[in-house]
């Protein structure tokens, strides 16, 4: 008969890790992170769920901030399941006027157009909104006050960790109009090549060189641009290096997840088939 004092855990929740070879020590880590790294949650969650009782560690329960090697077994109780599967992930089509995070210089935040009214009529979710949904849910990044398009809000620290968790490698697709000088027809006819570029690798921001980008012409007068990180107001510095100046941006993609049609200041839920 089971113990009753023991969380029920469900046996494809453990997570098994090959052991190292003969002779080899095994290394530890702090069970957050361990737990983090493992896709199972995030650091944030691993701890409340272990001062839940809900995290054992070859078969003993877990201690909050115990060290674990690299090939301990951890096991997550079904209530922890439950809890995650509770937890929303939310697209929204940002406007202009709007921050990302908390409300700055008398501008609110996006999370303010969270309301049933606002979520979109192509939203196929059977997600019932509630109340419940805006609490812990942070923005995955940032999207300027005066730029338009996707943005990710989410309760689910898994989906935090892969957008803008410190190893995160997710590309970020842009539109970008442009003017250059006076002219803001036929640009990509003015602009030099090798200007163009530099804009594709080759400049530096507050003191760091910037990785690799994509950067194209989607048109004479606007660019697309493909960037794997996210500095403060990065495009339209990058343009204003080159000469360029912005006259719209709009981010349309993060990793596979495109904003496709939904309308701006509209919001709908991501999916469960919707993989980053």
């Amino acid at each position: 008969m089971q113990d009753p004092t023991k969380p029920k855990t469900n046996p494809a929740a453990a997570v098994r890790i090959p052991k190292p070879a003969a002779g080899t020590p095994a290394a530890t880590v702090r069970l957050n992170k361990r737990m983090a790294e493992l896709g199972l949650c995030s650091r944030r969650e691993a701890d409340d769920w272990i001062a839940r009782g809900w995290v054992r560690v070859n078969g003993a329960p877990a201690v909050m901030g115990q060290p674990v090697a690299v090939n301990a077994r951890i096991e997550v109780a079904r209530e922890a399941e439950q809890q995650q599967r509770m937890q929303v992930t939310i697209l929204i089509n940002k406007p202009v006027g709007y921050v990302s995070g908390q409300a700055e210089d008398g501008h609110e935040p996006a999370v303010v157009l969270v309301q049933p009214q606002n979520r979109w009529s192509g939203c196929n979710s059977r997600m019932r909104w509630g109340p419940e949904q805006l609490r812990g849910l942070a923005p995955c990044g940032r999207l300027d006050i005066d730029s338009i398009g996707l943005l990710v809000l989410t309760q689910d620290g898994r989906i935090a960790r892969q957008l803008i968790g410190e190893d995160s490698d997710m590309e970020k697709e842009y539109l970008v109009r442009v003017s250059y000088g006076a002219e803001s027809v036929n640009v990509q006819a003015l602009f030099p090549p090798e200007k163009l570029a530099l804009l594709c690798h080759g400049l530096s921001l507050d003191d760091q060189a910037l990785r690799p980008a994509q950067v194209s012409w989607q048109n004479p007068e606007q660019l697309r641009f493909v960037l794997k990180e996210g500095k403060k107001r990065q495009i339209r510095r990058m343009c204003e290096q080159v000469g360029l100046f912005v006259t719209g941006l709009k981010r349309v993609r993060i990793g596979r997840v495109n904003l496709g049609h939904l309308p701006i200041g509209q919001w709908r839920y991501l999916m469960p088939h919707e993989q980053f």
